[in-house]
C-alpha cells in the first residue's frame, strides 16, 4: 500500500457537512467503502484503507452556520494558515481569522474572489491524509466552478503557489493547476447545464468502476446528476448526489502507460 505526506500547497483533507450523519455514514460506507473513528465526540474521521482522509460532521450541529447547505469541504496544507488567510485578503479574497485544533495544527476559513471555499491547514501533530489516491474511495481530484476564470487563475496561483494551463476540450476551455510537474486540480465556467450553480470547489473520489458506483449509488437511495462520461486520456467519471443531499464525483482512471 502507498501512501505519503502532503507537500504544502496540495489538498490534504476533506469536511463531509451533512444532515443525517448515520444514514450518510452507511451510504458512504456502502458506495465508497469508508470506515470510521471518533473525532472526539465533534464528529467521524473518514478512513480509507485505515488512513484518515477527512471528517464527516453533522449539518445540524450547533457548530454549523446556519443555512449552510451539505457540502464537501476541502483543505490545502500550507506552512503558516495565518499568513495565508493574510494573503488571501490581499489578493481579494475572504478569510476568517485561523485557530487551533487542539494541539493537531491550525486552520483557516478562506473564499476566493468569486466566492468559493477553500480551507487551509497548518500541521502540527497532525499531517492531514497520507492516503493513497488511487485506492478506492479515496479523494484523487479536486476542481472548481467559477464566473471569472482570470480571476481565479491570479488568486490562486499567487496564494499557493500553483501553476495554471488552460486547455481546449470540447466545448469549453479547462485550467489545470500544477505543483511542480504534479497535477492536483481544475477550474472551469460552469456549463450551460450547471445554470445557477454556485463558485464551488467539488471532490472526486476513485473508484474501481464508475459504472457499478453510479449504478450503486441509485440502490443506495442516492442519484446520478451525470451519468457515467468517458474523459479522454483521462477515464470514466459520474457525478452523485447522497440521499442526505451531498454533491460530490467519482472516477476511474485509464491505466497509466
Amino acid at each position: 500500500m502507498s501512501t505519503s505526506v502532503r507537500q504544502n500547497g496540495d489538498f490534504c483533507w476533506i469536511n463531509v457537512l451533512t444532515p443525517q450523519p448515520g444514514d450518510a455514514k452507511k451510504f458512504f460506507t456502502g458506495l465508497l467503502g469508508w470506515t470510521y473513528g471518533d473525532l472526539g465526540g465533534m464528529g467521524s474521521s473518514i478512513k480509507v484503507d485505515g488512513n484518515d482522509i477527512g471528517g464527516l460532521f453533522d449539518l445540524n450541529s450547533p457548530q454549523t452556520p446556519p443555512g449552510t447547505p451539505p457540502v464537501i469541504g476541502v483543505m490545502v496544507k500550507v506552512d503558516n494558515a495565518d499568513a495565508t488567510a493574510a494573503k488571501a485578503k490581499s489578493l481579494g479574497g475572504r478569510a476568517k481569522d485561523a485557530f487551533d485544533i487542539a494541539d493537531n495544527g491550525r486552520m483557516a476559513e478562506l473564499f476566493d474572489p468569486n466566492g468559493a471555499e477553500i480551507d487551509v491547514w497548518q500541521p502540527k501533530k497532525e499531517q492531514a491524509t497520507i492516503a493513497d489516491p488511487s485506492h478506492h474511495g479515496a479523494p484523487s481530484w479536486f476542481e472548481t466552478y467559477t464566473p471569472d476564470v482570470e480571476a481565479g487563475k491570479k488568486f490562486y496561483t499567487e496564494l499557493f503557489g500553483w501553476t495554471a494551463q488552460t486547455m481546449p476540450m470540447p466545448g469549453m476551455d479547462y485550467t489545470v493547476f500544477n505543483i511542480g510537474e504534479k497535477m492536483i486540480a481544475g477550474m472551469m465556467q460552469p456549463t450551460p447545464e450547471m445554470k445557477n450553480m454556485p463558485s464551488q470547489w467539488v471532490t472526486y473520489f476513485t473508484v474501481n468502476d464508475a459504472d457499478e458506483t453510479a449504478k450503486k449509488a441509485v440502490e443506495l437511495g442516492g442519484k446520478v446528476k451525470v451519468q457515467p462520461t468517458d474523459i479522454p486520456t483521462v477515464g470514466r467519471f459520474s457525478a452523485i448526489e447522497s440521499p442526505q443531499g451531498v454533491g460530490f464525483l467519482v472516477i476511474k482512471y485509464l491505466p497509466r502507460e
